[in-house]
């Protein structure tokens, strides 16, 4: 058999001839700490080649290692863990426990419980919960749900607004988000307990239905109920910091943050400073909305052009003030006052803004089944059960067959069983609480244990044919919400280079029109639309009859000239987009002549 060659971090450094005795020699070695604990190896028998792997960020993760069928853990060194007598290290500096990175984990056969072993496993897990990340092992019964609904359960928990971080009032951090009144969930996982999620919460538990209605639940969306709005159901606080600091240019000039003065180039007007205190800086609890200056300051002129605007420094100076950004509003919450890195003053406030569910924001429970709202019902209309129990969301029952998303549906009748029972649930992934018992207690407490009730018309007071399957559940509300989104703009600023309109909400930019949209405007034979789209850098040129270039326009001595032709030619002006005039130019640039051939307009 040919040698196997041996790569240390895919870098070549020698070969062997017994692959299968070397692996085994790297690995034995390593459990009797001679070899550092970060090395794995893996022998890559299609290929022949030995890979060792001891770099810097690679996922790895700890079983326990298995011999003869037998795990290395036993009750005597359990025993010495609960007394404390033994840490976590001392088992992997015995070699009991190990660290496998992905590609070990190839020549590894993973026992998954105990009774599960056979003379062939070499590993164990020391339990299938720790296969999941942090924030997956936070969704209940996730053995229960399809792999990818439970990738986008883990990732949609990461964007759920809650509580943070405690000391959220005295922080200047960048667009964040507190949940006024965040709850622990009813069903839980140990996860839960270990991260102290009682903390730091990020969701509610509400009342959830399953059923459509009148359509507005359709394609994922959710029907919320107007009552639990006013009750504080999503109530959140959006904080946004500005800041100005008094920078020093070259030549001893520096930014000066006070209201500024009349003569200064750019004053805005009297209303925009009017909140403005002696020092240049708002007060607390002030309303803003758009264009409202919070910190005032001047600038030194941007261009000097000559040594004697040094003196004229004080007359031209420009207004620099920090406004409210456009399409945004609040009130102020904190004013700070210090210091930047070299001395020079940092002034820093704080905006808040109370959100409030509404239409088109974003939910999900930890499933993945993320919905925006599409209604917000008032109370009365909204259907109600025997007992008088209204729904906060109405959830659509579409979404369920595709995904198999079974934990969802699990997790309703475990929460409504928890929150009658008054307790709370352990829904650990492989290790939750049976079904069957969840089902069975929640008969003991006077309810059907298939989750259905029979639920009546809020409007119409009619009994539903069918029964609606109604439970609590934790619902997360997303930072992605309406008031962060909307866009809309008629004119506003445009590039310097292209003259089309600039780029993105925050700049005030325009929607763009590509070419896929523009194919549905043709299809739908809108003809006038599209000329009045595809103008937003419509421009004038002057053009020379004779040789087809662009000319020049003169408007002081009110006269055309060609810079090929001279002044003596005929010159007439045509409508071309700005961004069609930039190529002529490019392709100028390279030494190409385009001519613009005129006809009559008719």
């Amino acid at each position: 058999m040919a040698s196997s060659e041996v790569y240390i971090n895919g870098k070549f450094v020698g070969s062997v001839d017994a692959p299968d005795e070397f692996v085994k020699q790297i690995v034995r070695e390593r459990r009797k700490g001679v070899i550092s604990h970060n090395v794995n190896v893996k022998y890559d028998d299609r290929t022949n080649e030995i890979h060792l792997e001891c770099g810097k960020g690679r996922v790895r993760r700890p079983v326990i290692v298995v011999k003869e069928g037998k795990p290395l853990v036993t009750e005597k060194h359990i025993k010495q863990l609960q007394k404390h007598e033994i840490s976590w290290n001392d088992l992997i500096e015995q070699g009991i426990i190990e660290y496998l990175d992905a590609a070990e984990e190839e020549n590894a056969l993973v026992a998954f419980t105990e009774k599960d072993l056979t003379p062939e496993h070499t590993h164990l897990e020391i339990m299938p919960l720790a296969m999941l990340g942090l924030t997956a092992s936070y969704v209940p019964y996730a053995n229960y749900n399809q792999s990818t609904r439970l990738n986008a359960g883990a990732k949609n928990q990461k964007q759920a607004l809650g509580f943070y971080i405690a000391n959220y009032q005295i922080r200047m951090d960048m667009d964040v988000n507190v949940m006024h009144t965040p709850q622990i969930p009813i069903v839980q996982s140990i996860t839960h307990e270990i991260s102290h999620y009682d903390k730091h919460p990020a969701g509610q538990n509400v009342v959830v239905a399953i059923m459509s209605w009148d359509g507005y639940n359709m394609e994922d969306a959710i029907v919320l109920n107007k009552g639990s709005i006013e009750r504080g159901l999503g109530r959140s606080t959006y904080f946004r910091p500005a800041l100005a600091e008094e920078i020093r240019y070259p030549g001893g000039l520096v930014d000066n943050i006070s209201i500024p003065d009349k003569d200064v180039k750019g004053y805005k007007s009297e209303r925009d400073y009017r909140l403005l205190e002696d020092d240049g800086i708002i007060f607390p609890e002030a309303e803003v909305k758009e264009g409202d200056v919070i910190i005032g300051k001047v600038s030194p002129p941007r261009f000097l052009s000559s040594v004697d605007e040094y003196s004229l420094a004080s007359n031209t100076r420009r207004e620099s003030s920090i406004g409210v950004k456009h399409g945004e509003q609040g009130v102020v919450d904190f004013v700070l006052i210090t210091e930047n890195e070299e001395g020079s003053k940092l002034v820093e406030v704080r905006i808040r803004e109370t959100r409030v569910p509404e239409i088109g924001d974003k939910f999900t429970s930890r499933h993945g089944q993320k919905g925006v709202v599409g209604l917000i019902v008032p109370e009365a209309d909204m259907p109600f059960s025997a007992s008088g129990i209204r729904p906060d969301i109405i959830f659509s029952p579409h979404g369920i067959p595709s995904r198999m998303t079974i934990a969802h549906l699990l997790e309703l009748i475990c929460g409504k069983t928890g929150a009658l029972a008054g307790r709370y649930i352990d829904g650990t992934a492989f290790e939750s609480e049976p079904e069957d018992k969840i089902r069975q207690e929640l008969l003991s407490l006077g309810f059907q244990d298939n989750g259905t009730e029979t639920m009546y018309n809020g409007i119409t007071g009619e009994k539903y044919a069918a029964r609606i399957f109604v439970g609590n559940m934790y619902y997360l509300k997303l930072k992605h919400m309406v008031a962060n989104k909307i866009h809309s703009r008629a004119r506003g600023p445009i590039q310097l280079l292209t003259r089309q309109p600039t780029e993105g909400r925050a700049k005030e930019g325009g929607l763009r029109l590509g070419e896929m949209e523009k194919d549905t405007f043709v299809a739908h034979g809108a003809s006038l639309l599209l000329k009045e789209r595809f103008d937003s850098d419509k421009t004038i040129v002057p053009v020379c009859e004779n040789c087809g270039s662009i000319a020049v326009h003169n408007e002081i001595k009110k006269q055309n000239y060609c810079p090929m032709c001279g002044d003596t030619v005929e010159v007439n002006n045509i409508e071309i987009s700005y961004a069609f005039k930039l190529m002529l130019d490019e392709f100028k640039s390279l030494g190409v002549f385009p001519r613009l051939v005129l006809e009559d307009k008719y």
